[in-house]
């Protein structure tokens, strides 16, 4: 792998073979990972697959046991400072102090991180966040969002090149969650490369421009959120009037599709996945039709992100190009 720039890509975030074990667990093993400048990366993965660990080593939190890394053109072991000035991090708990104003812990980190003009910049943080009417109120008294958006607004102080958050919506209720995805496009379309860690699928599906399935410890899986979708293809439905249609039904289903149909006995349907982007809903009925199946519902949907973590983490470690030669 090539560290900084390539002919057509300046990546943010390189790394080759990093790993990091705790004893006899093995937490991340072999991570190689490629973050363009400017671009939104998720990282997905079930708890315990290496996510926080993996963003620990990139922001120089932990020293690798191996492999190696380059952050905004910075070596991760050689040059670990040059790395901390150029990112910021917001880890899964929010770090502000409790007993300090909103406007008085920016202040704080801005003097800590040696900003000029320390007030300007809390003022300007407080306002982008939405939190001016509460910026002189201890940070106890905030809600949940909120305290998420002043650790947000203080891990970038110092205009980071790079950004790393660690499941920064946990916990929070819809409304807050939508503030933090919000604030993160502004992010993005300012510029900020973000490296995202989250279990929220639907985070992931709308922030990211590409997608990482970690499990144990590695890099399943990679693409754009389309592409890890057109992997599995969509998911054909077909309810009927009783069960001795469904017999009928999966043939048809068979024969569209190659693929071998599964069965819900008892809401009379049955389903198939399919990867051929010519089958359609009008050409799905008109064949059931033909074949004389009495129908109830028939749907066609495209899979969701939860679709693609639970189909593609379910087998050992393979590159895209190999699961596009299987989905071919």
């Amino acid at each position: 792998m090539r560290y900084g720039r390539t002919m057509t890509t300046t990546y943010a975030v390189l790394s080759e073979g990093l790993e990091k074990r705790f004893g006899d667990v093995h937490a991340v093993r072999g991570l190689d990972l490629a973050v363009a400048e400017g671009a939104v990366v998720g990282m997905l993965g079930p708890n315990g697959a290496g996510k926080t660990t993996a963003v620990r080593l990139l922001a120089t939190l932990l020293r690798p046991d191996a492999g190696s890394a380059r952050i905004a053109g910075h070596d991760l072991v050689r040059e670990p400072g040059a790395v901390r000035r150029s990112i910021g991090v917001t880890g899964q708990y929010a770090s502000v102090d409790g007993d300090l104003t909103g406007r008085q812990n920016l202040r704080l980190f801005a003097r800590l991180h040696r900003v000029r003009d320390t007030a300007a910049r809390a003022t300007e943080l407080l306002d982008r966040f939405g939190l001016t009417e509460a910026a002189d109120r201890p940070a106890s008294t905030y809600s949940g969002g909120m305290r998420r958006r002043l650790d947000l607004a203080a891990s970038l102080i110092r205009h980071p090149a790079v950004l790393f958050l660690d499941e920064p919506t946990t916990g929070l209720d819809p409304v807050s969650r939508n503030q933090i995805w919000d604030a993160v496009g502004a992010l993005k379309a300012r510029g900020t490369t973000v490296l995202l860690t989250t279990q929220y699928l639907e985070e992931a599906d709308r922030l990211a421009d590409q997608i990482v399935l970690v499990d144990r410890g590695r890099i399943a899986h990679s693409g754009s959120p389309p592409q890890l979708k057109a992997l599995i293809g969509s998911y054909a439905e077909v309810v009927v009037t009783h069960p001795d249609a469904m017999t009928r039904a999966a043939g048809v289903l068979d024969r569209l599709t190659g693929a071998e149909p599964s069965f819900d006995h008892e809401r009379h349907a049955v389903g198939v996945v399919s990867v051929d982007p010519t089958l359609t809903l009008p050409r799905l009925v008109r064949e059931l039709d033909a074949a004389g199946v009495p129908l109830v519902d028939a749907s066609l949907r495209p899979p969701t992100l939860d679709d693609v973590f639970l189909r593609l983490t379910e087998g050992t470690a393979t590159d895209l190009s190999d699961l596009k030669e299987r989905a071919a």
